[in-house]
């Protein structure tokens, strides 16, 4: 069941009205900082674990 313009738009309105206008891009770019945080520690944490094989490798043929 797929929901029609009509329902969007009340939606799209009581968003509107809770959150007004300005806080609406605020959420928005909290979200994308944490998102971005997240995949940077990601990324560290790969890095990490690489590093670390890497060492073991090494070890094991000393």
């Amino acid at each position: 069941m797929t929901p029609s313009i009509w329902q969007l738009l009340i939606v799209l309105a009581i968003v509107l009205l809770l959150f007004g206008r300005g806080k609406i891009p605020q959420l928005m770019g909290d979200m994308a900082k944490g998102i971005k945080s997240f995949k940077s520690g990601m990324k560290d944490e790969n890095k990490k674990e690489t590093d670390n094989i890497e060492e073991n490798k090494s070890d094991e043929n000393k």
